[in-house]
């Protein structure tokens, strides 16, 4: 038998034209695949075969896993009782015992050949992927193989990807036979092997889509920063050039909309909003913003966000139908964008500056008169107040060097006051809500308000209940809510015993 097990490494070899190394592979694993079914569970068996003499050994084997995380005794063992046997053994070493394999006669050179071919085709679509990612090449041009549930199989040459329903342009009717162009999202590594996953729908296709329409782009002398896109429906491209003999737009656009018609028709009809990028983010939200003129624009940088005015008029182009406009807008800029009119901004600001009125009075312990002269002077908190260089509060026409200095301690106090206040508010919140990634004191002060003491409590928040407590936009507060959920995914349950599965989120 050893003989022949020899002959027939070498007759496959020639015949399929592959190593010799990767016939005995296949071999071993046919041997290890037949010897296993001589048992009614399931175990791990390795058969290793001599290169040189043909004989072969079958071992049964068991993977070392770390004290309390047994889930199979057939084919794992822990770590304590591994090191009975072998004193250095790790986790993820295994414990092998000599078997008795079958007879190669059993599994016929035919077995044999099917399990080798399997070997092959594996190695094959390996190295054509392989080669594939090293040409370094993300739109994939190929036609439409089948279909599988919804989803569209696509051949390019010798590559085959999945482009999943989810990633197809709603309103498209995608058939076998028909040409496609698609987006490599990412390579999904399954058990039957690595797959390229396509997109038509990723922000990135529109972006590599005008990359090959415009030279300009390929030659580095323009870029597109971001791109945002309702699928075949609408989308917005931020492009930018530092090269002033280049109009970024036209160029995109090209001579009578060559250009952006062939990306649109790539793209089932879908309409490019072409935005000039600027590195101010302000006059990046106005271009973004367009057709829609904008009155005036405030930025928040903490709460990274922007109030933007237009005039009653231009309210419903600047949203969109459904809201699409300034969703597009926001997520082409990174930017969270609040539209209002004039009426609304000025209703909002004198809300704010009698919150304001009433903070300033109530904390300095002064009158409507010298609060309000605090507010025109463009005094927005009790910080400002306290810090600002005293050369600049002294510059205020109402105010003596007497009243200014009672001014600063008073708000330094007022500050004092309420960190104190805060502190005592936190005595009785956990250290993991105050250790919490995003959280600060105020927040938690504020959360203590709430009666929200502890990192479950918050986990267990709705992202509305949040932000009305906290403040936060419903973005960051789904994100602090998330990251306060965290353990209960990380952390396996308590087994009642040895060897117990544990348990995790989902």
């Amino acid at each position: 038998m050893s003989r022949e097990i020899l002959m027939l490494a070498d007759a496959l070899a020639r015949e399929k034209n592959v190593e010799r190394e990767l016939v005995f592979l296949a071999l071993e694993s046919a041997l290890a695949s037949a010897t296993k079914k001589q048992f009614t569970d399931e175990v791990d068996v390795r058969v290793a075969i001599d290169r040189e003499s043909g004989d072969y050994d079958a071992f049964r084997r068991w993977l070392v896993v770390p004290d309390g995380e047994l889930e199979d005794h057939d084919i794992q063992t822990i770590l304590t009782e591994a090191r009975k046997e072998i004193e250095d053994i790790e986790v993820g070493d295994y414990i092998e015992v000599e078997m008795e394999a079958v007879p190669f006669g059993r599994i016929g050179a035919q077995a044999a050949k099917q399990v080798i071919l399997q070997k092959i085709r594996e190695a094959e679509r390996d190295q054509i992927l392989k080669d594939f990612l090293e040409r370094g090449e993300v739109v994939i041009n190929g036609t439409i193989k089948r279909l599988e549930r919804g989803d569209a199989i696509v051949e390019a040459g010798k590559i085959e990807a999945r482009l999943p329903r989810d990633q197809m342009i709603p309103k498209e009717n995608l058939r076998p036979g028909d040409r496609v162009r698609a987006y490599m999202l990412r390579i999904d590594r399954t058990v039957r092997g690595p797959q390229i996953v396509l997109s038509r729908t990723a922000p990135e296709f529109i972006m590599k889509l005008f990359e090959l329409e415009v030279p300009e782009i390929e030659q580095g002398l323009m870029q597109i920063k971001s791109a945002a896109r309702d699928p075949g429906i609408r989308a917005k491209i931020g492009v930018f050039t530092s090269d002033r003999r280049i109009d970024p737009i036209g160029t995109c656009v090209g001579v009578r909309g060559s250009r952006v018609q062939a990306v649109t028709h790539e793209l089932a009809g879908e309409r490019v909003d072409i935005v000039l990028w600027s590195d101010d983010p302000a006059q990046f939200v106005i271009g973004a913003l367009a057709p829609a003129n904008v009155s005036s624009i405030v930025v928040d940088e903490e709460r990274h966000a922007m109030d933007v005015v237009v005039d009653e008029a231009e309210l419903a182009v600047a949203i969109g139908r459904g809201g699409q406009n300034v969703r597009l807008a926001s997520e082409l800029t990174g930017w969270q964008i609040n539209i209002m009119t004039s009426d609304e901004s000025a209703e909002r600001t004198e809300k704010e500056r009698q919150t304001l009125l009433a903070s300033f009075m109530e904390k300095l312990d002064v009158d409507q008169e010298v609060a309000a002269v605090l507010i025109a002077e463009g005094f927005s908190s009790l910080e400002e107040v306290a810090y600002v260089p005293i050369a600049e509060m002294l510059e205020i026409e109402d105010f003596d060097e007497t009243t200014v200095n009672e001014l600063r301690t008073r708000a330094r106090n007022a500050l004092l006051t309420e960190e104190i206040v805060k502190e005592e508010k936190l005595g009785t919140t956990s250290t993991d809500l105050l250790d919490l990634e995003g959280m600060t004191h105020d927040l938690a002060s504020r959360l203590a308000d709430a009666k929200i003491f502890s990192r479950d409590e918050l986990a267990e928040l709705a992202t509305d209940e949040l932000s009305e407590i906290s403040g936060l936009s419903d973005e960051e507060s789904a994100a602090l809510i998330m990251k306060a959920r965290e353990h209960w995914f990380n952390e396996p349950a308590d087994s009642s015993a040895e060897g117990g599965t544990p348990v995790h989120g989902h």
